[in-house]
């Protein structure tokens, strides 16, 4: 009878810990941070892309890595279809500026721009995550829809990386009808 308690202890450690996110609906936090496309440095604010339609602002936690490479390769397979739906793709993590701009010259092959979140961003978005990533503080793979009025329109939240291409771009048709 000792072991069940023991049991579910353990388990609990070794459970995968929940994410909270920001509802659809909520007024999406704007920031201005730096970024990268195809290793070009350049500055990324929100409010002034939302000018040109939707936003996909997925999060990943760590340039480099299995998921998150292949998250971005995903993506800018993608970049075609969703630039025809008038949205535009920015990746985000809490990687350095200086990382970001070879992952989006390697891993995104330059189509589209990946930015550093720094902890406002992070506390905004709420994607902290509460593991780190050989000691360095990553995010959620979270991925939100912005409709051009600042809306949260759509959220995906989990740490697979398999449906945040295919859900997003249906949610942004669901914006723009195309």
């Amino acid at each position: 009878m000792r072991l069940l308690p023991l049991l579910a202890a353990a388990t609990a450690l070794i459970a995968a810990p929940a994410v909270a996110t920001l509802p659809v609906g909520a007024k999406a936090p704007d920031f201005t941070t730096r970024g990268a496309i195809a290793g070009q440095v350049m500055s990324v604010h929100l409010a002034d892309l939302l000018k040109k339609g939707p936003v996909v602002l997925y999060f990943f936690p760590a340039a480099f890595t299995g998921g998150c490479n292949a998250e971005a390769h995903a993506f800018a397979e993608a970049i075609p279809q969703f630039t025809k739906a008038g949205a535009t793709v920015i990746g985000m993590s809490a990687d350095t500026v200086d990382t970001l701009a070879k992952f989006s010259n390697e891993k995104c092959a330059g189509k589209f721009a990946v930015a550093s979140a720094g902890p406002a961003v992070v506390k905004g978005y709420d994607v902290a995550y509460p593991k780190e990533i050989m000691g360095h503080a990553i995010t959620s793979r979270t991925s939100y829809v912005i409709a051009p009025d600042g809306k949260i329109t759509f959220v995906h939240d989990d740490m697979n990386p398999a449906e945040h291409v295919s859900l997003t771009l249906a949610a942004v048709g669901k914006i723009t009808g195309k």
